[in-house]
């Protein structure tokens, strides 16, 4: 186990988008178990520091591996097809299409129901969405679209939030 391994190996876990959630929990109790920094407080400040950069770069990897958007996110760069979100925001017609019903129906949803019932549709997208990443990571190898997708995934999931704080208001 090195520094500078990536997060799958320094978890010991497959390169792949489909993991098994409590597998990335346990690994990170027990990596966490051995490089944490009150371990190895007899051994002196330089130890200390150096596990505690153990326990940061665990965290990081942690963050990343459970998160399937950031999972996905972070298999594109290893695989040479950065997501790159902030200055390639290119999307098929269809999604660009969607976006602007979803925004459409966001804006004039009055009510809970409405609200719930977009928010059932995009989490449907979401779930398709992330599954297709999935298949072109793990079973297409088409790190390109598999990006796409994951550009897609980030609008969903911010529309989502957008959703969540119009369902808040209501309830303030």
């Amino acid at each position: 186990m090195r520094l500078t391994d990536n997060d799958f190996q320094l978890f010991g876990l497959p390169e792949a988008q489909a993991q098994d959630r409590a597998a990335i929990d346990a690994r990170w109790k027990s990596l966490q178990a051995e490089v944490h920094p009150d371990r190895f407080a007899s051994e002196g400040a330089a130890a200390q520091r150096v596990a505690m950069q153990w326990a940061m770069r665990v965290n990081e990897a942690y963050q990343r591996l459970r998160n399937p958007l950031a999972r996905a996110a972070y298999l594109c760069e290893l695989r040479g097809a950065p997501v790159q979100a902030e200055n390639n925001t290119a999307m098929p017609a269809a999604f660009l299409m969607q976006q602007m019903e979803w925004r459409e129906a966001l804006d004039e949803a009055g009510d809970e129901a409405a609200l719930e019932a977009l928010d059932d549709d995009a989490a449907r997208a979401e779930a398709a969405a992330l599954e297709q990443a999935r298949s072109l990571l793990d079973e297409v190898g088409d790190a390109p679209a598999a990006a796409s997708q994951v550009r897609a995934l980030m609008f969903i999931q911010r529309f989502r939030a957008d959703i969540d704080k119009r369902l808040a208001a209501l309830d303030a």
